[in-house]
């Protein structure tokens, strides 16, 4: 089949929009860029910060490292970075060129610097205000939906920016609805290397080089080297890069990946086990990079009809991405990319996300693992069929069940995941 030119450039423009760069696990870095834009509008150093924050951010910021500050953690570690290094002009980088003198007075300022935090409870999973203060004035950002997406700014309690607030909070007119898998399949197939070949060598790139400082050094659980202790063979690599790259990362590692679906752990779900197939295969550039295109479009998939934040783990659907990319890169056959999301989708749905921590290494592994066992078992004549708990007849049907379960049949799960988390009230 051929794609329209409209869903060409559809695909091409989510892939520049979504395979991003990002330093630390993106709920704490939207805090530090919603408070480094806080203080840019303040035009001064806060000597209070208010943070309101949901559910969602809470529970992803409370156990995971903020990259430059030394080892600490938690919401008001990152609204201090942000506002006293950030720079908001970075986005996802807000606090990547942190020197070592502003880390060493991060502490002074949390000690000197009044933070109040409370939950935020609205219609949205993802939903962030920083106020900051100094003197009688002050300073408010609002950021929905996605993770740098400013739909309000205040100066002394007046409004002074308000962007458009949209249902699905994508910051363009990307329609999300064209990804199927079929059309998916069809691009990977049809790009032009040329428009697609910086966003993928990026993210090539980048989350190579933190897996193996992951795997270099001592991280987190160091879920990664203990995988590889078992054997070496190319699952296992390709599992243990993975969870190597989010060892390092939910540890405070300073160096930056590329997201996806606005996520490092998923970002390098979707990437690293295709990239570690490709090289064991030794296939070409060219082959690596298309079935990059896989890996990703499925994920985004996946999550759009999830949302960015859930009580779904987010590694599964990178996971089933990713196992729909070494399909590809392995066969090139649209049949085997279909069962082999199915499968995975059907073998690992239902695992809880419980906030960024040490512990998301090790689920990637399965989520990994899972998509490889699900395009292994389609290859020797084995499938999940509609009728199978949630599988249904088609894949984009599969898919839609999934979403749903997702977004809507885990909303109570969320909560209670967050007030096991938190206490009574969402409040860490």
């Amino acid at each position: 089949m051929s794609l329209s030119e409209k869903t060409y450039r559809t695909y091409v423009g989510i892939l520049e929009q979504e395979l991003v760069p990002a330093m630390g696990c993106t709920e704490p870095i939207a805090i530090a860029y919603c408070a480094a834009k806080a203080r840019s509008v303040l035009g001064e150093m806060p000597d209070a910060m208010e943070i309101w924050a949901s559910g969602n951010i809470i529970k992803n910021v409370k156990s995971v490292i903020v990259p430059h500050t030394g080892g600490l953690r938690g919401i008001e570690a990152a609204a201090a970075a942000g506002a006293l290094c950030g720079r908001e002009d970075q986005g996802f980088e807000v606090i990547s060129d942190v020197t070592q003198e502003q880390t060493g007075l991060l502490e002074k300022y949390l000690r000197e610097t009044r933070f109040q935090v409370q939950a935020l409870e609205s219609g949205h999973i993802l939903d962030l205000k920083v106020t900051a203060y100094a003197g009688r004035h002050s300073a408010m950002v609002h950021i929905v939906d996605e993770h740098t997406n400013v739909v309000e700014i205040q100066r002394d309690g007046q409004r002074i920016w308000a962007g458009e607030e949209t249902a699905c909070g994508k910051e363009t007119d990307y329609d999300y609805n064209l990804l199927k898998v079929e059309d998916i399949f069809a691009f990977a197939n049809e790009a032009r290397l040329s428009d697609v070949a910086a966003v993928l060598q990026r993210q090539i790139d980048y989350n190579t080089a933190i897996a193996k400082e992951g795997m270099e050094n001592d991280y987190g659980a160091r879920i990664g080297k203990v995988l590889l202790h078992q054997d070496a063979g190319v699952r296992q690599r390709a599992k243990a890069m993975a969870a190597a790259g989010s060892d390092a990362r939910m540890s405070g590692c300073e160096l930056p990946v590329v997201i996806n679906s606005g996520s490092g752990n998923q970002g390098m779900t979707a990437s690293l086990p295709v990239i570690v197939y490709a090289e064991h295969y030794k296939k070409s550039q060219e082959e690596l990079y298309r079935a990059l295109l896989v890996s990703n479009l499925v994920t985004l998939h996946l999550k759009s009809g999830i949302g960015r934040l859930s009580a779904y783990c987010g590694a599964i659907s990178a996971g089933a991405g990713a196992g729909a990319g070494i399909a590809y890169l392995l066969t090139g056959d649209l049949k085997v990319v279909n069962h082999t999301v199915v499968n995975t989708l059907a073998i690992t749905s239902g695992i809880v996300c419980d906030g960024a921590k040490a512990s998301c290494a090790a689920k990637i592994a399965m989520a990994v693992d899972a998509g490889i066992l699900g395009f292994e078992m389609y290859q020797e004549g084995n499938q999940f069929k509609g009728g199978d708990g949630l599988v249904s007849k088609g894949i984009e049907n599969t898919i839609s069940n999934i979403c749903c379960l997702a977004h809507d049949g885990m909303k109570e799960t969320d909560k209670k995941i967050i007030e096991l988390m938190c206490g009574a009230a969402p409040r860490c």
